[in-house]
């Protein structure tokens, strides 16, 4: 059976023990190639949870990167190669997309 590539659009969420700790939410786009939509999907899904990881910061404080959420997944459109167009988001509110992202609305990590 043939198989496609698919941009699956994950949410992850960091969490800590540590009173003063400021949640983090991070957006990863992710490959995985497929023979159906809802295989890349249910694979999106896994790929997400194999993924959460744990570690001491530089405080000695636990951080744990939880997946939060499978947000998309759609088909690559054409072959992949330079310039291939990986995923577009659509969004209809262009200030809270600056004050939701922190590079552009010029915030460190």
């Amino acid at each position: 059976m043939a198989s496609d590539f698919y941009a699956a659009i994950l949410v992850y969420e960091s969490s800590s023990p540590a009173s003063d700790y400021v949640k983090l939410y991070s957006e990863v786009t992710v490959l995985v190639e497929s023979a159906s939509l809802e295989e890349a999907e249910e694979k999106a899904r896994r790929l997400g949870r194999d993924r959460e990881v744990s570690y001491l910061n530089e405080r000695g404080e636990t951080i744990k990167w939880t997946l939060r959420h499978v947000v998309d997944t759609a088909a690559v459109d054409g072959s992949l190669a330079d310039g291939t167009e990986i995923y577009t988001r659509h969004f209809r509110n262009y200030q809270a997309y600056r004050e939701f992202e922190p590079l552009l609305s010029g915030e460190e990590l």
